[in-house]
């Protein structure tokens, strides 16, 4: 009678044993499945990037939309950021005939090149001469006014760069009524399109300005 329940206990262990492998199998095999998905996932979603990156690099010529940089504040086209060339003040007696009147006045040149800058250095004091002469003529009514400051700059860049050796021509004064009354009959030329002569002189900067 004892035997009998042995024998069944025997019998339903193999059974337990295969259920408990059958879980196991399917387990691993859903790992593998879900594993295999999210691999899946994340290389379709690196070949979308790599084709984004490809599109943007088309588009901006070369370099992706990002590494593009952006032009540096204050340079030219070029990269060359403006020189000063800065004076020292000039004191100068005035032309004017009914009183004694007297300039002070700072001055500081800009030029296209910094290395420029570096070469005007050895024509200083021929440049310090042009500037005295110019000054050394002109009036107080001449220089207190708005225009007469502008026109003083202008004569100031001119003389500068002649006294380096670059030609640079005096401005041309058109008068059209002078030709119609001469030869009112020939048929007016075409004026040639003017060409400015180089002037590494960019702008006359005033860094004071008295009249005493």
């Amino acid at each position: 009678m004892s035997a009998a329940p042995a024998a069944t206990a025997e019998g339903e262990a193999p059974k337990k044993g295969s259920k408990k492998l059958i879980i196991i199998i399917a387990a691993v095999a859903l790992l593998l499945v879900v594993g295999g998905g999210g691999a899946f996932f994340m290389m379709k979603k690196k070949a979308a990037d790599a084709e984004a990156a490809a599109a943007a690099e088309d588009e901006d010529g070369g370099k992706p939309a990002k590494e593009a940089k952006k032009p540096e504040h204050g340079k030219g086209e070029h990269g060359s950021p403006p020189a000063f060339v800065p004076l020292d003040p000039f004191v100068v007696n005035l032309a004017d005939r009914d009183s004694e009147r007297f300039a002070q006045v700072g001055i500081t040149l800009q030029v296209d090149d910094p290395h420029m800058a570096e070469e005007m250095k050895a024509y200083m004091p021929a440049i310090r001469n042009a500037v005295l002469l110019i000054l050394s003529h002109k009036s107080s009514d001449e220089l207190l006014s708005a225009e007469g400051k502008q026109k003083l700059a202008l004569e100031i860049r001119r003389e500068a760069a002649r006294a380096m050796g670059y030609e640079v021509e005096d401005p041309e004064e058109d008068n059209p009524d002078a030709e119609d009354t001469d030869a009112p009959k020939k048929k007016k030329k075409k004026k040639k399109k003017h060409v400015e002569p180089y002037n590494p002189i960019v702008q006359v900067h005033y860094s004071n300005f008295i009249i005493q």
